[in-house]
């Protein structure tokens, strides 16, 4: 299963962790400025960053920079303030205006959301709360999960009130407050109550409360047809080479994922989360606060907590971040506020490894160890098949998997085996996908995609024992589901 826009957040992310670096010593005479450049420049080099980016060390900007291009066909180049499109970086923008309501005595953390949306299927609507939306507890299915949404409903403008009418009459997948599963449509719920409860929509909610008060003049709801200054165009990585994002409607991502900024505006906004500007404090502590266990860290209202140091003296340290995936982009806006510490990351060819890149800055503004990039394998040996054959191409990998030159990075890996698979070379694409599997033996999306490969080549008996692997290792895989429910039915 390829990924594309299903993943607002957090799958992409948590990948890069898996991925082998080469440790550096501490600079020794370098500034924290003068290392991140090196760092930067070298993931620019090596094709794996192409977007904007900016670092705050004790609050104060010490690095802002543009890598690469805004627009390829033009060779514009990306600044400061180019506008990248910010996925679910937006939900920290969305979870602020319903504290903000909450403030004015207009919603109820623990009301049910039928209170405000009378219409909303009553048998959930009177179980879920608005805190359960916050913290991704709701049960609710997530619609960028629905086999469906790409080909289907990421293309065709809705209306919040008829887009809620997709996900509101199926069953909740669990007990709302049991547990976390990520869910844009818990998300895509509190703008549509923002709407309900302020009397105004999600966009001029938004504008009135948070942008313009901050003067964030390069950030806003995005839509397609906007003549837009600056705006970024977004893409995706084929191999070496890049391809225009698919179309995604921008009614679709809404309160889960449907804004644009820049660099500069985001540090705007990390700077007014220090102040009671928006919020009183004790408001906007909750914000912060971690309610429930997700992943390596917890989740609060629209931030994943986490730990700067785990394991270390001073792994007290506090991390506040979120991270975005959505057509042709990806972000991260990662704060540590006890130093007053931010980096901002916004990539425009989709997949960067925005985690990874985070990691080596936070080590170089605590003068700690930091990892450099490595080329990606994936891309290398794909060259080698395509022109000397898979034979070829699996002796390279063999000989380069635990070279210092070279990581295998599953997206990469899973990139490469679709871009033999749509080119007809099926046995060559299957060759990829097993070594991705080897590789990253718990993740069901490479399962996903190696069934997805033994299903084209015909061979249905492997198609269903990797799918079966792919479901069980991801139980919220609908596409294996519906793919084995299918070839059931043959």
């Amino acid at each position: 299963m390829k990924q594309l826009s299903k993943h607002f957040a957090v799958k992409t992310i948590l990948i890069a962790l898996f991925i082998q670096l080469a440790t550096v010593a501490v600079s020794i005479g370098q500034t924290k400025t003068e290392q991140i450049d090196k760092l930067m420049n070298l993931y620019s080099d090596y094709g794996q960053f192409n977007g904007s980016i900016l670092v705050a060390d004790a609050g104060k900007v010490i690095y802002k920079k543009g890598f690469g291009m805004a627009n390829m066909e033009w060779n514009i180049p990306n600044q400061p303030d180019t506008k990248h499109r910010l996925g679910s970086v937006t939900k920290q923008f969305t979870s602020m205006l319903i504290l903000q309501l909450v403030e004015q005595g207009k919603l109820k953390f623990d009301a049910p959301i039928a209170t405000y949306l009378p219409d909303y299927p009553k048998a959930s609507g009177d179980k879920i709360t608005i805190h359960h939306l916050l913290t991704h507890t709701s049960g609710i299915p997530n619609y960028t999960s629905f086999p469906n949404f790409v080909k289907e409903l990421s293309i065709n403008p809705y209306s919040p009130e008829a887009f809620v009418k997709k996900f509101a009459d199926l069953p909740l997948e669990f007990t709302p407050g049991e547990k976390f599963a990520y869910s844009n449509s818990g998300y895509f719920l509190l703008g549509y109550i923002i709407e309900k409860a302020s009397g105004k929509t999600y966009e001029q909610f938004l504008q009135d409360n948070i942008l313009t008060p901050l003067k964030m003049t390069n950030t806003g709801f995005d839509h397609h047809e906007t003549i837009l200054k600056n705006r970024a165009s977004g893409y995706e990585k084929n191999g070496k080479n890049y391809l225009n994002a698919s179309y995604l409607d921008l009614s679709i991502p809404y309160a889960a994922g449907s804004l644009y900024s820049t660099v500069n505006d985001l540090y705007l906004w990390d700077q007014a989360l220090y102040t009671e500007q928006l919020l009183s404090k004790k408001n906007k502590d909750l914000l912060f606060n971690p309610y429930i266990p997700a992943g390596p860290g917890h989740y609060g209202y629209g931030w994943f907590i986490n730990k700067a140091f785990n394991g270390e003296k001073n792994d007290s340290l506090t991390v506040v971040e979120h991270g975005g995936g959505i057509n042709g982009f990806n972000t991260l806006v990662s704060r540590i506020p006890s130093d007053k510490n931010l980096v901002v990351l916004l990539n425009n060819t989709g997949g960067a490894k925005l985690i990874e890149m985070n990691t080596a800055i936070r080590n170089i503004l605590y003068n700690k160890p930091y990892s450099m990039p490595k080329k990606s394998l994936a891309i290398a040996f794909v060259d080698v098949i395509l022109e000397k054959g898979i034979a070829s191409g699996l002796t390279y990998f063999k000989e380069n998997k635990n070279s210092s030159v070279y990581a295998i990075n599953e997206n990469e890996m899973n990139s490469a085996g679709y871009q033999l698979l749509q080119t007809g070379k099926i046995k060559e694409a299957i060759e990829v996908f097993k070594l991705n599997v080897e590789a990253f033996p718990q993740s069901g999306n490479a399962y996903d995609s190696l069934g997805e490969a033994y299903l084209k080549n015909g061979d249905k008996k492997l198609a269903i024992i990797n799918y079966k692997k792919s479901v069980e290792l991801d139980p919220n895989n609908a596409n294996g589901k519906k793919v084995l429910d299918e070839i059931s039915k043959q």
